[in-house]
């Protein structure tokens, strides 16, 4: 509850959020959506909604363990819907609120964005290699 209370909103009075203030809530929810684990999951929920072991196999490399945090993660920030359904087996779904498509939309531009360019950054890093090698 102490967590509760120690993450209020700014009323009218108080200034906006600023990522850059070390204790501006919006840091921690920025470190959420762009760590490994968070942007590729929301991009992936972005494709379509998945089953946990869906995801697991759509994030290549991802944990159990850190695929779980993550989900709890992104769904505590309001970006991720998780769906429990009482059937035999039980079944939980993932599927991103209006937010978390609006947030991966734009994580989806910059991975395309980052793909297609890598022929640029692999040559910039085959000369920087080449500048710093002893």
């Amino acid at each position: 509850m102490a967590e509760a209370a120690a993450e209020s909103v700014p009323d009218g009075g108080d200034p906006p959020f600023d990522v850059f203030s070390r204790q501006c809530l919006s840091r921690g929810t920025l470190e959420h959506v762009t760590g490994r684990w968070g942007g590729l999951t929301l991009s992936a929920l972005h494709e379509s909604g998945a089953r946990f072991n869906e995801l697991r196999r759509r994030v290549d490399g991802v944990s159990e363990k850190m695929l779980s945090q993550t989900l709890h993660a992104l769904e505590r920030d309001g970006l991720v819907h998780r769906e429990a359904r009482l059937t035999n087996p039980p079944r939980v779904d993932y599927d991103l609120t209006a937010l978390g498509r609006e947030v991966a939309g734009r994580l989806v531009d910059l991975i395309q964005l980052v793909e297609g360019r890598m022929p640029e950054v692999v040559e910039a890093r085959c000369r920087y290699d080449a500048a710093h090698r002893p």
